[in-house]
């Protein structure tokens, strides 16, 4: 085969037509800016958008829950402390889950009052009836925390208050006042004579430990107070609405008998009223505080505390304090640190000798002293200026770091050259180069504000109970103190919430380090 170019035959050429002529096309790709393409690298980040995604959950739980309850911080029910987390959903389910239940195990002459209080009240105490009889001969069984507080003491309350409970009973159907007992039949020692949970003949009323007595068939025998009929005594106070009984009152011998359900004393009537429903009568009919039944989402505290309450408006507090404290921080360290980065010698040599005597200060120290000069002022504003004093130290820092990287670089010496000014070099050339480092630190400072304010209320350093605000801190110290009476739920929701923001918020952090380094940009596609 012949190769050689200059024996090519004429025929062999051809005219090329226009159509044929190939150029290099234009591009016509749209600009994208800065912010966009930070927007589109951080998206590439999967587990930065998980981390986002659950910062934003947490965040509209803290904003939106207080919404949803009608407890705050300031509720508080001693006789329903230690309830555990109930949902109406799944309270009258077979599931044991969420149901107000908890797993008991105690021996037979408790089991024999839970077994009373239930057949005098109809609540299911033992939950559908179940029970395990073990070899020591202890009863385990799922009790009802929210039924199973029963009556207390015996309560006096006022004539008024006694009618306006009737009329209440007529209209709603719902038993809160239950016969009394007479003032001697009941127990003799004094811490039983006044249980308003011992309705029933007991089988030694001196004892101190009572024990019910069964009749032949194995049941509780009531020993209510009876009166005959038209034959009422002065220390009965008049009774005209739901009666256990019947309105008929019960037949004996011929005779129409009729239950007490109050004793006239000094300062007004004493009476049996059940809890759960004198609670709910309360508060629609008294309070009238839009709270109805009791039912607590994450069960209650040591102090009866709604724990679904505190931890929502705790974390409302926790998120806007930290914003707040870190974005005064930042606007403060920032400019110090470009300052001092950007002019450097004398300058920075000045500044940053202060701001390390300055951060070199114990902020426990800080703290210390501000409750001790300014022991009336709010714990909340004290706390602030605390963290304020020593929060923008290492905010200064990691921006005169960056200034320093950046500040010799071409672009910086290109824009000097061409007269632009120091404040334009520093925050148009400068500060957007060094962004991602400074917006990292600001997203991680975050958490750690949340983790200090968390840790100081958890020692007790810092009170923050006080009208409608709380902390994370102070329902996991009231957690640990609770792990002994077997309510871990006290300090699980919190800790979950504590555990999930700070890994999140590091997710996070990490997303947004890589989306606004420069060094990335034109990577995203």
């Amino acid at each position: 085969m012949d190769n050689n170019i200059n024996n090519i035959p004429v025929e062999k050429f051809q005219f090329a037509k226009r159509n044929d002529l190939y150029h290099d096309k234009k591009l016509e790709t749209k600009a994208v800016s800065y912010f966009q393409g930070a927007f589109r690298r951080f998206c590439k980040n999967k587990g930065s958008v998980v981390g986002g995604i659950v910062i934003a959950f947490l965040v509209l739980f803290a904003i939106i829950a207080p919404f949803f309850t009608p407890f705050t911080p300031a509720y508080y029910d001693m006789v329903y402390a230690y309830a555990t987390p109930r949902n109406n959903l799944f309270a009258n389910s077979n599931i044991d889950f969420w149901d107000g239940y908890r797993q008991k195990e105690t021996n037979y002459t408790t089991f024999l009052k839970d077994s009373a209080l239930a057949a005098e009240t109809g609540r299911e105490i033992i939950k559908n009836g179940e029970y395990i009889v073990g070899e020591e001969g202890n009863y385990t069984y799922r009790y009802d925390t929210y039924g199973g507080v029963g009556f207390g003491k015996y309560k006096t309350i006022s004539q008024e208050e006694f009618d306006d409970i009737q009329r209440y009973q007529n209209e709603t159907g719902r038993q809160v006042l239950y016969p009394v007992v007479k003032l001697k039949d009941r127990p003799t020692k004094e811490k039983n004579k006044y249980d308003a949970n011992i309705y029933y003949v007991t089988q030694d009323p001196k004892a101190s430990v009572i024990v019910p007595k069964l009749d032949k068939e194995g049941q509780i025998i009531p020993n209510y107070w009876k009166y005959e009929a038209g034959d009422a005594s002065s220390l009965i106070p008049e009774y005209n609405s739901l009666r256990i009984e019947g309105e008929n009152g019960i037949t004996e011998d011929g005779k129409q008998y009729f239950y007490a359900y109050g004793r006239k004393v000094d300062g007004g009537i004493e009476v049996r009223a059940e809890y759960y429903e004198y609670y709910t009568y309360q508060h629609q009919e008294v309070l009238k505080d839009g709270i109805g039944e009791p039912c607590f989402w994450f069960g209650t505290t040591q102090t009866g505390k709604d724990i679904f309450a505190c931890l929502a408006y705790g974390a409302r507090f926790s998120f806007v304090f930290a914003t707040i404290v870190t974005s005064v921080n930042f606007v403060l360290g920032v400019i110090w640190g470009s300052i001092s980065g950007y002019f450097g010698g004398k300058t920075d040599l000045g500044m940053e000798r202060f701001r390390e005597i300055w951060g070199s200060i114990p902020s426990m120290i800080v703290i210390t002293l501000l409750k001790y000069h300014m022991g009336s002022a709010s714990q909340v504003l004290v706390l602030f200026i605390a963290f304020f004093a020593t929060g923008w130290v290492s905010m200064a820092g990691t921006t005169r770091m960056q200034f320093y990287r950046f500040k010799n670089q071409e672009y910086v010496l290109a824009a000097r050259t061409l007269g632009a000014r120091d404040r334009r070099i520093m925050f148009k050339h400068i500060f957007p180069n060094g962004l991602g480092t400074i917006v990292t630190g600001m997203a991680l400072a975050i958490p750690a504000m949340i983790y200090s304010e968390t840790s100081l209320s958890y020692l007790g350093i810092i009170n923050l109970e006080a009208g409608n605000t709380t902390s994370v801190g102070t329902l996991i110290s009231a957690g640990q103190q609770s792990i002994v009476a077997n309510a871990g739920y006290v300090a699980l929701f919190p800790c979950v919430f504590l555990v999930l923001l700070m890994l999140s918020f590091n997710l996070f952090g990490n997303g947004l380090r890589d989306a606004f380094n420069p060094s990335l940009r034109g990577t995203e596609d």
